[in-house]
């Protein structure tokens, strides 16, 4: 598999494994299958695995502790993040060590290459909001600077993480802003889909701007992870779970029937096009969501295929309303 740039980090490969499929997040797998699929994804060539507690509760960390008995293959990094929501400025050391402590373990490593911020950073007053997300997904801007970031670089020195991130799903002016500052993150993780989409993940008002939080990182020399490529199944075939009707993805997923018609009139799977779509975005790497080898084998035959070609990304642009409130 290809090799890319990647910020001030080493290179990345074309695809990142990410955690939500091999923690069972993502429709019925076994633990046996996703451990084939970590296995397997290594040796495709991918040399990054995108992982986190939330992805199955530790799931997907122990899934790879199990797959290479904490030895990891030459040249294989691993990432992790912690959720910090709105914990208090004097419980946020204990609460990221604790994190970073536990995943270690899952992971039988002593060392995490890169760790983010799983939560969302946000303006103070959106922080502080009635907003029923604020504390569980929100870290206010002030508290990200003077507490989080610092323990970040701290961390490094130690050499408990090698480096760290952001997810740059939060608003996404906040998020520009600190891609703007210093100290930098190494890596951000953006949206990466053909509807500019981080469908349930969103919870302001206003567009999420990807593409403007990706220019941003690119002028910064900041690493860009994209993700949620088929926008959690909505960009598929058929979403592989029960959803209430109007949940964001469901409505994002009838956006997205003129793309599926296009696929259709070529006999391509939708997944595979919207693969191929995301990696023509300006990103480094694409995080994948699999959790069987029949998918990893999908998503590693359309990085071999790459970019779609410039005539059917405008067909594809031209066929979903990007601007529909989400």
């Amino acid at each position: 598999m290809k090799t890319h740039p990647f910020g001030t980090l080493p290179p990345v490969s074309t695809l990142t494994l990410g955690g939500g499929g091999i923690g069972m997040l993502w429709g019925e797998t076994t633990e046996a299958e996703c451990i084939a699929v970590v296995q397997d994804a290594v040796a495709a060539g991918i040399n990054l695995l995108d992982l986190a507690p939330r992805y199955g509760d530790g799931k997907a960390e122990q899934i790879v502790g199990a797959a290479f008995d904490g030895k990891l293959p030459d040249g294989v990094r691993v990432t992790s993040k912690c959720n910090l929501g709105a914990t208090p400025p004097a419980s946020i050391e204990a609460v990221l060590r604790a994190s970073i402590e536990a995943s270690l373990q899952r992971l039988r490593l002593s060392k995490l290459d890169i760790f983010f911020l799983h939560s969302n950073v946000v303006p103070e007053d959106l922080a502080n909001s009635a907003n029923p997300e604020g504390g569980t997904r929100m870290t206010a801007y002030p508290v990200f600077v003077d507490h989080v970031r610092p323990l970040f670089e701290s961390f490094v020195r130690e050499g408990l993480i090698g480096t760290w991130g952001l997810t740059g799903i939060g608003h996404p002016d906040t998020i520009i802003r600190l891609l703007n500052e210093a100290p930098r993150p190494a890596a951000v993780q953006c949206i990466a889909n053909l509807l500019d989409s981080p469908g349930g993940l969103k919870f302001f008002d206003g567009p999420a701007k990807p593409r403007e939080v990706i220019a941003a990182a690119r002028a910064n020399d900041v690493g860009v992870m994209g993700i949620r490529a088929v926008q959690a199944g909505a960009l598929a075939t058929a979403i592989d779970r029960p959803l209430p009707e109007g949940h964001p993805e469901v409505r994002d997923y009838a956006r997205a029937a003129g793309f599926r018609a296009i696929c259709a009139e070529l006999g391509e799977s939708p997944a595979v096009i919207a693969h191929r779509y995301a990696l023509g975005v300006n990103i480094d790497t694409l995080v994948l969501g699999v959790k069987n080898r029949a998918e990893l084998a999908e998503c590693v035959a359309a990085a071999e295929a790459g970019p779609l070609p410039p005539d059917l990304v405008a067909r594809i642009d031209a066929s979903v309303d990007r601007f529909a409130k989400i």
